[in-house]
């Protein structure tokens, strides 16, 4: 989209994560405002020419995937505000030009960061030609948040969980700009109706214990190799294997004879239906998927954690006892077997009820739309007054539980 908006998300793809949060809250903003509202979806990062950063998607392709413990190094040498405030105001310098250029472009009322890297280079560009939209960080990271994430210069500060509120305050947020809300999951998630039976039928599959498989965006870890294990331990489960950008995997896992009840996908739009069609979610701990998954209350193994700020969603997941932790495909199998036993499948869809709220792209789009409004009063426009969605509460807190075996 060119020329102005109402709403600037402010992203960078480094993974899928981000972009899939700025997708779910623009699908609310739709909702909320019956589509009177214009946005758009801008990679910050890439108008940066500081080493290193201008590539930063195809960076973490590489080090999510291959350099796993360079990643960590990076995330643990730079976790601290002081260190993020100075890189920042040096990448600043290389992308001041084209940052204010594509500000004044998109002449946004308000700018929404779903990535940690990028609020500070769009406050410093407000604040070079004073500009009068608002900027909101929707935090995409449910615990391990690097301290990037925590910055006071942004006018509001939307986190998915008490973990977070915890963290970002103490690391300097007043409460006056923290809000708490569910996690930006799309609303086509909660929106999705159709049964299985139809789902599958539609997709089709057969009608027996399905697993979806999953690893991010980029395919990061060790799916092919997964997909192996559970082909040869079940036989007959249908399994769904999503490989996300990992082109590598899905041709290997394409070239080879497997079983006839796997199902190979590569980078896919249509996950709802087919985590509507399955039984069973395993997936890496990226938060984007698991709380896709929760949403959907389909019970969920967690293989690993790729990187540092994933770490904290293992903990979550169990802690709240909302699935199993697995790091081996031994436990993975150990994991499926358990879960498949009938009475056992039936208690865990029963404790996921209620589990994680499933509207967190409309109550953080109702938010938007209040500080659009605010917006409106400061520069004096004729505020817009779209048919907002109830923002319906957390129904009471979710009590800690004992770990999963």
């Amino acid at each position: 989209m060119s020329g102005s908006v109402d709403v600037l998300f402010a992203i960078s793809d480094t993974g899928g994560g981000h972009r899939s949060a700025a997708v779910a809250i623009s699908a609310g903003l739709d909702e909320a405002s019956g589509n009177a509202l214009s946005w758009s979806i801008d990679d910050i990062l890439r108008l940066t020419d500081f080493p290193g950063v201008r590539g930063a998607p195809e960076h973490y392709e590489r080090l999510s995937t291959r350099w796993l413990r360079l990643y960590d190094l990076t995330f643990q040498l730079t976790n601290t505000t002081r260190t993020v405030d100075v890189l920042s105001r040096l990448v600043f310098l290389t992308a001041r030009r084209n940052l204010v250029r594509l500000l004044l472009e998109r002449q946004p009322r308000l700018v929404v960061s779903t990535h940690p890297l990028v609020h500070r280079l769009v406050v410093a560009a407000r604040q070079t030609r004073r500009l009068p939209f608002r900027v909101v960080t929707v935090v995409t990271d449910l615990v391990s948040l690097h301290a990037s994430w925590t910055y006071p210069g942004v006018d509001l500060a939307l986190v998915p969980t008490d973990e977070a509120y915890r963290i970002m305050y103490r690391r300097g947020m007043r409460p006056s700009k923290l809000r708490r809300t569910g996690f930006p999951v799309h609303p086509k998630f909660a929106n999705y109706i159709t049964p299985r039976s139809e789902t599958r039928r539609q997709l089709g599959l057969d009608e027996r214990f399905t697993i979806l498989l999953t690893a991010g965006g980029v395919g990061s870890g060790r799916l092919g190799e997964l997909v192996v294990e559970l082909e040869r331990a079940f036989p007959e489960k249908q399994l769904l294997v999503v490989t996300g950008k990992n082109r590598a995997v899905y041709d290997e896992l394409q070239r080879r004879h497997g079983s006839p009840y796997s199902h190979i996908y590569g980078f896919v739009d249509n996950m709802e239906a087919l985590m509507a069609a399955s039984d069973l979610v395993v997936t890496k701990a990226g938060p984007g998927t698991l709380m896709e998954a929760l949403v959907m209350r389909k019970p969920v193994i967690v293989t690993e954690a790729v990187g540092m700020q994933e770490r904290g969603n293992i903990d979550f997941v169990l802690n709240y006892e909302l699935g199993l932790f697995c790091p081996t495909n031994e436990r993975i199998l150990g994991a499926v077997r358990e879960l498949e036993e009938p009475q056992r499948y039936t208690d865990t869809v029963q404790r996921l009820e209620g589990a994680v709220p499933r509207d967190g792209a409309r109550q953080i789009a109702q938010i938007l739309m209040e500080q659009l409004s605010l917006v409106n009063e400061r520069i004096g426009a004729e505020p817009r007054r779209p048919r907002l969605l109830p923002l319906r509460p957390w129904r009471g807190r979710l009590q800690r539980g004992r770990r999963m075996r």
